[in-house]
């Protein structure tokens, strides 16, 4: 049985961070943006483990787990901000909002 390749972690890794770019570009609404962040931020992590692993290396788990921590942190202050706009304007969709403020 042959290990899978560095290439596919990296395509899948790219796919996945690409998903997550695509949909904060398009997408209007705040908590579908945090979303698609946090996708490109599971992107970079598994590119981070895959390049570890291959290279028998720690340092890249390590990185991507300081990652992780910051993505933790990244959505809770991210839900706050979502919550907090969304009691002042009454909407998550950030065309409306930046159209309030005038």
């Amino acid at each position: 049985m042959s290990a899978t390749p560095l290439s596919w972690y990296l395509l899948l890794s790219f796919a996945i961070f690409s998903i997550g770019l695509l949909g904060l570009l398009i997408r209007r609404n705040l908590v579908v943006m945090l979303m698609a962040m946090e996708l490109m931020l599971n992107g970079a992590n598994l590119a981070l483990v895959a390049y570890a692993r291959f290279r028998g290396d720690e340092a890249g788990q390590v990185m991507a787990f300081f990652v992780m921590a910051l993505a933790a942190a990244e959505a809770a202050i991210g839900l706050a901000l979502v919550l907090a706009i969304y009691k002042h304007f009454k909407t998550l969709d950030v065309d409306r909002i930046s159209r309030l403020n005038g």
